[in-house]
């Protein structure tokens, strides 16, 4: 049973890139030992989001509090000792190629802790076996399938204990049955570690299998939050669209609308 205290709240959060408005007015909380999967069209800033609670970007409105903790507040120090809580999958796996597994792995530790090397191997080794690869600490990243690399950037994500873990697209780029290992592992991981994790994905079958609440962005915002039972049963047109993954809907009606093409009459 999850915790009734919040790990993260985001209140009013908005970011804008030059006129582009990606996230505007946001407002999420987290249960401390939940996974929230944030859902949402490609682009609708669902990694924007995560940027802002590790502390890679700050708000320019509103506030995002980690731990109890503002982001936008926090200095270097401060932040550096925050993030050494917060494990991030990234979507790509970002393994160090010239690096060995075990180099990757243990980076984080390696960067940021006086660890000793003897502590150092039996983290890296304890982390590779909870994603289900022991004994490849020698092996590069050039050695390893899609789902390997997905794997080890999960390891390193562990190897630092954290107390969240942010996953950006798990999923993206692997096949079907690897796609199910790794929710899997996510459900068990989540099960085993009693981690906050956040899942940002456009996949639903991988939303379904590992959420215990979907929060859905559209626009910039938060427009529907529920179980995964609630998501589909909402009459909501944007989120059916979406979770249905139909052609037709507000959604495409509203980009359609958006775009005005120019037509070029060639003289004759």
């Amino acid at each position: 049973m999850m915790s009734e205290e919040k790990m993260i709240e985001i209140s009013g959060l908005s970011r804008s890139f030059g006129e582009h408005r990606v996230i505007n007015s946001l407002n999420l909380n987290i249960q401390k030992g939940s996974t929230c999967v944030i859902i949402g069209r490609s682009g609708c800033g669902k990694s924007v989001l995560l940027k802002h609670i590790i502390g890679i970007l700050k708000p320019q409105a509103g506030k995002v509090i980690v731990g109890g903790k503002d982001v936008g507040l926090l200095k270097e120090k401060e932040m550096n000792s925050l993030r050494m809580k917060i494990g991030y999958v990234f979507q790509g796996g970002a393994l160090f190629d010239s690096l060995t597994v075990g180099e990757n792995v243990g980076f984080g530790l390696i960067e940021h802790t006086n660890i000793t090397k003897n502590d150092l191997l039996e983290r890296i080794e304890e982390s590779l076996c909870l994603v289900g690869l022991c004994g490849i600490v020698n092996l590069m990243p050039s050695e390893l399938s899609g789902g390997m690399k997905k794997r080890v950037s999960l390891a390193r994500a562990l190897c630092i204990k954290p107390e969240i873990i942010l996953y950006d697209e798990p999923t993206t780029g692997v096949d079907p049955i690897t796609a199910d290992s790794i929710n899997e592992l996510i459900r068990d991981l989540h099960d085993k570690l009693k981690v906050t994790s956040i899942v940002v994905t456009h996949d639903m079958k991988s939303a379904y299998r590992v959420a215990d609440r979907i929060a859905m962005m559209y626009e910039g915002r938060i427009i529907a939050e529920g179980t995964s039972q609630e998501i589909q049963n909402l009459e909501h047109p944007v989120v059916h669209q979406f979770i249905n993954g139909l052609a037709k809907g507000p959604i495409t009606e509203t980009i359609e609308h958006s775009f005005k093409p120019t037509y070029i009459t060639r003289r004759q």
